[in-house]
């Protein structure tokens, strides 16, 4: 009889315990998710953050032995001075793609007009299908800057629209005098679906290029990230942070389809002196696919308030990939829209290394519009009512991705509850009757 109560128990035990490991293993991922700690950020000139995971990747210096660059990944390299990197993409016959890097100099490198990245896609024949290069302008000291090239499918174009292998070089421009120290590169390659029908390809004329009302109400809290990937997301609004010489933050805003984006920032005043420094600060403004728009490096400064703005672009359209402008050409589809911006080293040795105020007065002007008919999911050219929620809280993409693991544990957890209830449940009537049969 004890052997029969003992193996009621071991039965009734094991039931339970089988319950418990159900409801254990059902949202395991998500509670070991939950409760880790994330690896220590990986950081490159003056605190620049490069996006956690990236896969290292090696250059080639011929496209017969460039390595494939997945479609969604994110790499990293290195690029030496004059160097040139080939990498790889296959590419079908309906899809736009790009292919993005930011050049990372180390801290305190000083630049010229002639220091810069080229990214270029060419196809199998050489023949170039897309390219961008940027500098670093006149504000001549090392920041992390960023181009891309494009395969566009352009309606009576001929030019590459065949599906086969394409190459990805990245330059490095220079002078002889130039900084010889290496770059870091973050690289990223992404994908854009056809649409059809393709619709308008021409340029409206007439556009709102005024530039609107500033915000008012006054200048909210929010720091910026220390990378793209860690770009902190901004609505409309005035923002304020502080900025040590030589740092650069990341913000993000969305943009939706037809609407217009206006940035304009202001370096608070300094009791420390009043000395003139040219170029004290660098706006920078990028696409959803990491891809250069706009920038201005004009900004001098005396110790008063000094303002500056990027100039007016046009409405977010689909048909602005057509157009031979560049910054045009860049506004092509809905999404985050990156801003960055730099305080100028040479403010320190002026001004002392304390931090200086800025404020940022971002403006969206128009209502959403519809966007063009995709044909597959846009990925992250759109904007969907969680990047505006992510956009009012100042969430970054890794923050938004944590919020998404809590959502998931959080119903993973109500399973987990209601498991272990109902184990516990099976566990009291087995010995219910186990104790009856023992009576």
């Amino acid at each position: 009889m004890d052997r029969r109560r003992g193996g009621g128990r071991g039965r009734t035990a094991g039931v339970l315990g089988a319950a418990v490991c159900a409801a254990l293993a059902l949202p395991g991922g998500a509670w070991a998710a939950g409760g880790a700690g994330t690896a220590g950020a990986d950081t490159g000139a003056k605190g620049y953050v490069f996006e956690a995971g990236a896969a290292r990747v090696k250059g080639a210096v011929s496209t017969l032995d460039a390595e494939r660059l997945q479609a969604g990944r994110t790499y990293r390299d290195t690029l030496k001075k004059d160097g040139k990197l080939y990498y790889r993409v296959d590419l079908d016959a309906q899809r736009n793609a790009y292919a993005s890097v930011v050049a990372v100099p180390k801290a305190g490198t000083a630049a010229t007009f002639a220091d810069g990245v080229k990214v270029s896609m060419q196809d199998g024949s050489g023949t170039r299908c897309g390219y961008q290069d940027e500098d670093f302008g006149s504000g001549k000291y090392g920041r992390p800057i960023a181009a891309y090239a494009d395969r566009t499918l352009e309606p009576g174009s001929s030019t590459c629209r065949k599906a086969g292998a394409y190459y990805v070089l990245v330059e490095r421009t220079s002078k002889e005098d130039s900084d010889p120290g290496d770059w870091e590169l973050e690289i990223r390659f992404r994908t854009e679906p056809g649409v059809k029908p393709v619709g308008p390809t021409k340029l409206p004329e007439n556009w709102a290029s005024g530039t609107p009302q500033p915000p008012t109400g006054g200048p909210r809290p929010r720091d910026g990230g220390a990378g793209l990937h860690e770009a902190a997301s901004l609505g409309e609004g005035e923002w304020r942070t502080d900025l040590r010489p030589g740092q650069t933050v990341f913000y993000r805003i969305p943009v939706d389809w037809g609407q217009q984006l206006f940035v304009g920032a202001e370096l608070g005043s300094s009791p420390a002196a009043d000395t003139y420094v040219g170029g004290a600060l660098a706006l920078s403004l990028e696409n959803p696919a990491y891809g250069h728009v706009t920038d201005s490096q004009s900004l001098g400064y005396s110790g008063g308030p000094a303002s500056m703005e990027l100039g007016p672009q046009r409405p977010v359209a689909y048909e602005n990939r057509f157009a031979a402008n560049r910054e045009t050409s860049a506004m092509r589809f809905a999404g985050w829209y990156y801003l960055s911006a730099t305080l100028s080293p040479e403010l320190a040795d002026v001004y002392g290394d304390g931090a200086l105020p800025l404020t940022l007065r971002v403006t969206v002007r128009g209502k959403a519009e519809a966007g063009p008919a995709y044909q597959g999911d846009a990925g992250p050219f759109a904007v969907t009512g969680d990047d505006r929620d992510a956009a009012e809280n100042g969430l970054s993409a890794p923050a938004e991705q944590r919020g998404d693991t809590l959502r998931i544990v959080g119903v993973a957890g109500i399973g987990t509850g209601t498991v272990l209830v109902l184990g516990l449940g099976v566990w009291w009537l087995l010995a219910r009757r186990s104790a009856a049969g023992t009576a």
